[in-house]
């Protein structure tokens, strides 16, 4: 029978990938956790880690137990919470997971709504220029671009947005005109890394300006937000994050407009736990009046009573 300490031992290592971060997490020596691995890969019969200078990464035994280990986290997790009670109780902690820009400038207004309404329930946010890792337990609730297509999760789409094309004033005033999509290969694009994108819904130029030169490339949509606002180059940018600085236009809006969706995901045994729950209603409210807002046809945000 394999023991469930040391599976949670196993479980921070490879969440960690080094002695050190896992023994802080555990609350554990980093020489303890050493022991630890060792004597559970001689109880289970294989290597599960390939020890380098890098840190420990796990070996192909190491990726099949990781399967199993996060199934029995969840059950014990679900287990902890039914027979505790928490899950019925508007307290504790809830963490969210959110793609940058609209983690940043949408959502956090409303969750800090959410917290003055519930007082005995606090929110961590992690607007990241990258998915959250549900599985790992990063977040209890994340609001992702792309709808998962595996895995033990309850999804819903949170809300439709738009992106347009934008630029400043002065940029259009000192740069060769632009009546049509063909003249927006003249000119320069601020857009993200292609090597370090995180989903292809990110890819939008290719479809508008191919051909056009990408001067400023960021991994981090603020950054590029923050770069337009410059006046030295354009910029494709969800309507929610552009339309809040005076200082950006929108070029060509009749013919460049691209729509994509925010989903909100839970894992299965988490959806229903009363502070998740609660959280996950709230935000269900707060994009619904919001609709006009995120396509951009509205600069101004509803809160909910």
């Amino acid at each position: 029978m394999l023991d469930w300490d040391n599976l949670r031992v196993f479980l921070e290592l490879t969440r960690s990938q080094g002695l050190v971060d896992a023994a802080k997490k555990l609350g554990i020596d980093h020489s303890t956790v050493s022991r630890r691995i060792k004597r559970f890969e001689e109880q289970v019969g294989s290597q599960l880690f390939d020890r380098n200078n890098h840190g420990y990464s796990l070996t192909a035994d190491g990726y099949r137990l990781v399967e199993y280990a996060e199934k029995i986290e969840s059950t014990v997790y679900a287990a902890s919470e039914e027979l505790g009670g928490h899950n019925r109780l508007l307290s504790g902690q809830v963490r969210l997971g959110a793609t940058e820009g609209f983690g940043t400038f949408v959502l956090a207004p409303h969750i800090a709504h959410f917290c003055a309404r519930n007082p005995h329930i606090s929110v961590d946010m992690l607007p990241m220029p990258r998915f959250v890792n549900l599985s790992k337990r990063e977040a209890d609730i994340s609001v992702t671009i792309e709808r998962p297509v595996s895995g033990n999760y309850v999804v819903t789409k949170l809300a439709d947005y738009a992106l347009k094309l934008y630029a400043t004033p002065a940029y259009l005033a000192n740069h060769s005109a632009i009546g049509k999509v063909a003249d927006l290969e003249r000119h320069n694009f601020i857009g993200y890394i292609d090597d370090l994108v995180f989903s292809e819904e990110l890819r939008y130029k290719e479809n508008i300006a191919p051909e056009a030169f990408r001067a400023f490339r960021s991994t981090s949509v603020i950054a590029q937000y923050t770069a337009a606002r410059s006046g030295q180059a354009l910029a494709i940018l969800p309507c929610f994050l552009a339309q809040q600085s005076d200082e950006l236009v929108p070029v060509l809006p009749n013919e460049v407009e691209i729509m994509r969706s925010f989903w909100l995901v839970a894992a299965s045994e988490q959806r229903h736990v009363a502070r998740v729950s609660a959280l996950w209603s709230y935000l269900r409210d707060c994009m619904e009046p919001n609709k006009e807002f995120l396509m951009g046809k509205s600069r101004q945000m509803t809160w909910i009573k």
